[in-house]
């Protein structure tokens, strides 16, 4: 079933947990977070990053995954990830989205606010929630991104918790993703994640927040960031890596075994959807954090 990102959010507040947000650009990704979801019971997210249009396209990629959610019985909300232009977030709420994220973080802090709040009064007409960003991880989700950095290389700005109780407060946005030391993209090294500027964000605005850059954390820092007021968390580039590296495994044992043998695609895709499977489901239950599931 469809659910509003504001109410899935609140879902996780009061179970101290977090929903994964999976960015799901292929049909094999969709499936495998939609069958994680309805097996695990717990809620998931699934995404639709504006970036990711080259991989496929919105108009075909959107009106599938909410139809698969309506029809689901898992808890499922149809999100719009790292939205850089309010006229394509339009045309997802039109399609059905259910939540949507404004992404002005590169912008001068008072363009954020002023087309954050446009953002918040457009998703309120669709009955959509809303997610914007302040703060910086040091590169864009929709732009050339230093793939392996870590937050100090990449030039992140953690999000100042005054600032972020008046952007709140300006807005009308319902979540609030915000920087405390992710990166988007490879990690180089161990990524250092500063839980007091988290603390202290969460203290000032008193919003659910998110965690962008998810992927490459470990499994205590997860708990510690949804502890700390964390209630969806994006994972996205380790899931495509794995998935990767399965299909890669399956055309060198082929090749191990016959140097001359013939794969096709079909062959490929199987692979592709075991691994985000298995992926999703591990990280769906670390983000649970203890809780039961709610389905």
């Amino acid at each position: 079933m469809l659910v509003n990102v504001r109410d899935i959010c609140a879902m996780a507040e009061q179970n101290n947990m977090a929903v994964a947000a999976f960015d799901t650009p292929s049909l094999e990704a969709t499936r495998a977070a939609i069958e994680v979801a309805e097996q695990t019971g717990y809620p998931v997210i699934l995404s639709h990053a504006e970036g990711h249009d080259p991989f496929v396209p919105l108009d075909y990629m959107g009106p599938t995954i909410v139809n698969l959610a309506e029809r689901s019985s898992a808890l499922l909300c149809v999100h719009l990830d790292h939205c850089e232009h309010l006229s394509y977030m339009r045309r997802a709420l039109e399609m059905g989205f259910s939540g949507a994220m404004y992404d002005g973080s590169f912008l001068p802090y008072e363009q954020n606010v002023e087309n954050s709040h446009r953002a918040a009064e457009m998703c309120a007409a669709f009955g959509a929630g809303l997610e914007c960003e302040l703060g910086s991880m040091g590169s864009r989700e929709a732009g050339s991104r230093d793939e392996g950095g870590t937050a100090e290389e990449s030039g992140a700005i953690y999000t100042n918790p005054d600032q972020a109780e008046e952007f709140v407060e300006k807005t009308g946005l319902d979540i609030l993703a915000c920087s405390f030391g992710t990166v988007h993209g490879l990690y180089k090294g161990e990524p250092h994640l500063n839980f007091d500027v988290l603390k202290k964000i969460r203290k000032k605005t008193g919003v659910p927040l998110v965690m962008h850059g998810g992927s490459g954390v470990s499994d205590d820092d997860y708990r510690k960031a949804i502890n700390a007021g964390i209630r969806k968390i994006n994972y996205y580039t380790y899931g495509v890596k794995y998935a990767a590296e399965a299909v890669r495994k399956l055309i060198a044992d082929a090749e191990a075994k016959d140097a001359h043998a013939v794969l096709y695609w079909h062959d490929m895709t199987p692979v592709a959807y075991e691994s985000f499977r298995k992926t999703f489901e591990d990280v769906v239950k670390v983000f649970a954090n203890g809780a039961a599931p709610l389905m």
